[in-house]
Parts: C-alpha cells; structure tokens; sequence
C-alpha cells in the first residue's frame, strides 16, 4: 500500500530504504507534522516515486528541507536460526550479538525488525555473510515479508 509521505530532499531517492524513527523533539510546532508524522514507527520503507512538481519545505530537522514522496513497506532481510528458515514460515531473530565487526551483524540486529516480534519469511537468501558465528549459532540469510 502506497503512502505519501515527506523526507529531506537529500533522502529522496526512488529505492532508498529506511526505518522510520518517529517524531523529532524539533517537529514541536511544524504546520507539516501530520504530512511527515504519518508512518509506523520501526517499520521499514522503500521510496517508490518522487512526487513531482512538489515544492520544498523548510523543515528544523533536514538542512536541506522536505519533499513529498510515495513510499511502501519493505521487507527486511535478517539472519534467522536455520531450523526455522523456509519460506512462509514464522521465525524471530537469533539474539542480540555484540559483535559489531562481523560482517552479519546488519542481518543479526537489523533495523526495521525487533527480538520479541515473529514475522513471516518471504523468501530463504541463503547463506549469511559471516565465515563462522562468533556466538557459535547456526543462521540463514532470509527476507521478512514487509509489514502491512
């Protein structure tokens, strides 16, 4: 489901994908808050078009301000263990690791997906990019389905 939706203009790029961290302490008193507040937080997107002929907006918390653009959740792909990796199946993520230098540590603690939550598997990648877990677990690179 397309929403409309505002970004800085630096963001705007069809494709791009982010996490919707929700309201900045400087959103405080903006006449746009209810164009640019009106995604679930935690969720991930995908900018799918550039609105055009859409003015720039100044905006407190993007130096080069706003601009409209349609965006769609996106799936988030993560690391899972691997005896619950099939497609259509409900898996959750491993853990928290803190090995930030490992290669698969992106896909262990992604944004746009929490610990506690289970989600659909829209489709098994394969192999993660690690050589070898550094917490010794056995994991596979798997896309969630985006969140509706």
């Amino acid at each position: 489901m397309t929403t409309v939706t505002l970004i800085g203009t630096r963001l705007a790029d069809v494709g791009r994908e982010f996490v919707y961290q929700g309201e900045s302490t400087d959103c405080e008193g903006c006449p746009y808050r209810g164009q640019c507040l009106n995604l679930s937080e935690g969720t991930r997107y995908r900018v799918t078009g550039i609105r055009e002929n859409a003015q720039t907006l100044d905006c407190a918390v993007h130096d080069a301000g706003v601009r409209a653009v349609e965006v769609e959740p996106a799936s988030v792909p993560v690391n899972v263990p691997s005896k619950r990796a099939y497609a259509g199946s409900k898996a959750s993520l491993a853990g928290p690791c803190p090995h930030t230098e490992c290669p698969s540590h992106g896909y262990c603690v992604p944004d746009g997906a929490d610990f506690d939550e289970e989600r659909v598997i829209d489709q098994v990648l394969g192999e993660p990019p690690h050589e070898t877990c550094a917490l010794d677990r056995d994991l596979t690179l798997v896309e969630f389905r985006a969140e509706e």
